[in-house]
């Protein structure tokens, strides 16, 4: 009920703000009198005028000076800055030319005998880091140059000729190796389920290609809520109505005697030859008015909160098709039909209250956040010492809480999803789940991570690489009308390729993430709840028990 509360609240909001609001004082510039340029009796007038302010003093109208300022009826000077602006952005960057081919980028998902040749390859890269800073370190052992000779200099090369560099870098490659063959030792078996788990997640994929296409309806629902925002904010913005007043006027001619001077007036009817209509205010009374900036808090609030459900719609969409696919016990036979568009449904007819609950208390921590950025940025210059690190404190605090609730929320929506349970309960089970498994957790974690980042590294450095060599000019594609000579800065394009594969990639191994996440909560309940027998077999993969030493007992018969 209180949900529903607050979307009628934000919809009447909008209603009201479409209703008032004009978003052509944002689309078109407006003159001294308050008219739009471009559109009605301007149509052919597009840019805005402004006064000769050598002129302007012998030509004032008192009346209009008096009531609104100054008032220039002189020879103007048409505003082509912003025209300017767009055509040098053409002529440097060759805006009209620029071709980005859209790319479908096909994942490749690393298997056990991939990872462990990735560790194995970076062990060896650290050891070979070692063994070149010990001899650069032995090589300088006649140096007597220190940091306190060099000083600051923005000259790397200075530093490198520092024995204390190189003995800097020799013991924290040193450190991290260590730390990393301790881990290959100790946390072997772990690792090991961390990669099963990773593998198993790219055969869930392998037999639900759907998944994969999944981001862009997340993608296409986080657009609309966007321009919902942008849409209401701006109707917000511009809700203020303009006040024009009567000046200038000549009482003797026909049709004036009834208009009085200092009165309303409509610019675009006039009744008056000798009367001109002037731009005086906008309207700022009324409770809407008065209210506006509450208003555009309120539509932030909102907007974080439908972005917040979008994910969270999701991730438990996601997680559904998973655990369809872990909880199939003869795998692909049982896998259900469709297992995305059914959790699609089953999110959306059960589990709205539970997404939209979690979003909100995420909202609610995001908007303590903004407030607390908006308070350092105000009083940064009144702050004293101690108040700066109050404000630090506070900041990193809700930063930190934010995380952990994302955290929260993410398992939650699992588990919703698992079991169907309200949104209180799935959080508690979840955590209380995860902290009695909390090493295999921060192994898959690590685990998780850095293969997502070597994909992520290769889908973005080829398109990059391949963007590089087509701007530049290094590769000819036959039958098109790009000019590599016609750029004059190719970085520019490059950069957004770059930029917008990492967008994509990002949606992707999202996917592949929340995959890995949801096997890893289902496999923990399957070790909890299930032991093998006829009554409760595992569901888990036969690689998964091989490694824990644990096997499905047949039925006996007879």
């Amino acid at each position: 009920m209180f949900l529903l509360l607050i979307n009628i609240v934000d919809v009447c909001i909008s209603s009201v703000a479409w209703l008032y609001g004009d978003p052509r004082h944002v689309l078109y510039p407006r003159n001294s009198t308050g008219m739009f340029c471009g559109i009605g009796q301007n149509k052919d007038k597009p840019n805005v005028m402004y006064f000769d302010i050598v002129k302007c003093a012998t030509a004032t109208n008192v009346m209009a000076a008096a009531l609104q300022g100054l008032q220039c009826p002189t020879t103007q000077v048409p505003d082509l800055y912003f025209n300017s602006f767009i055509i040098s952005l053409r002529s440097t960057y060759n805006i009209d030319k620029i071709f980005i081919p859209k790319t479908i980028l096909f994942l490749y998902f690393l298997t056990d005998d991939d990872f462990l040749f990735s560790v194995v390859f970076l062990c060896s890269c650290f050891l070979s880091g070692i063994w070149y800073c010990y001899n650069e370190y032995m090589s300088l052992s006649n140096s007597a140059l220190t940091y306190n000779n060099v000083g600051f200099t923005t000259n790397v090369q200075v530093y490198l000729q520092v024995r204390d560099t190189w003995l800097a870098f020799l013991i924290i490659l040193s450190i991290v190796e260590a730390v990393l063959l301790l881990a290959l030792i100790f946390l072997r078996t772990r690792i090991l389920i961390a990669i099963a788990l990773i593998q198993e997640t790219s055969k869930a994929l392998g037999h639900m290609m759907s998944t994969l296409f999944y981001p862009i309806v997340t993608f296409v629902l986080l657009l609309v809520c966007v321009s919902y925002w942008g849409i209401t904010a701006l109707y917000l913005a511009t809700s203020g109505a303009p006040f024009y007043k009567v000046v200038a006027m000549n009482t003797s001619q026909s049709g004036c005697s009834v208009i009085r001077a200092n009165e309303t007036c409509d610019p675009e009817y006039p009744t008056c030859p000798s009367a001109r209509c002037v731009f005086i205010n906008y309207n700022t009374e009324g409770l809407f008015q008065r209210n506006l900036f509450n208003l555009q808090i309120y539509n932030v609030f909102a907007f974080l909160w439908c972005v917040n459900f979008v994910i969270a719609l999701g991730h438990c969409t996601l997680a559904g098709t998973f655990a369809s696919y872990y909880w199939a016990f003869s795998k692909p036979a049982d896998i259900p039909t469709f297992p995305l568009i059914q959790s699609f449904m089953r999110a959306l007819r059960y589990h709205v209250g539970s997404l939209a609950f979690g979003a909100l208390i995420l909202t609610l921590v995001q908007i303590v956040r903004i407030i607390l950025e908006y308070l350092d940025h105000k009083f940064k210059e009144a702050q004293n010492p101690c108040t700066r690190f109050i404000m630090c404190c506070l900041k990193c605090c809700f930063y930190c809480l934010e995380k952990f609730i994302k955290f929260i929320n993410r398992n939650a929506y699992i588990m919703i999803a698992i079991y169907g349970k309200n949104f209180c309960v799935s959080a508690k089970n979840a955590f209380s789940l995860l902290m009695r498994n909390i090493i295999r957790v921060v192994v898959l974690d690590k685990v998780t991570d850095l293969l997502l980042f070597f994909g992520k590294l290769l889908v973005v450095g080829g398109v990059g690489v391949l963007a590089f060599f087509f701007f530049s000019g290094r590769i000819q594609t036959p039958g098109t009308t790009f000019e590599t000579a016609a750029l004059n800065y190719y970085w520019m394009p490059i950069i957004t390729v770059v930029f917008g594969a990492y967008l994509i990639a990002h949606g992707f191994f999202s996917v592949y993430n929340m995959g890995v996440d949801t096997l890893f909560l289902c496999f923990l309940e399957d070790l909890e709840r299930n032991d093998g027998s006829p009554q409760k077999p595992y569901f888990m993969s036969k690689n998964l028990m091989k490694i824990l030493n644990k096997k499905n007992k047949p039925a006996k018969t007879g």
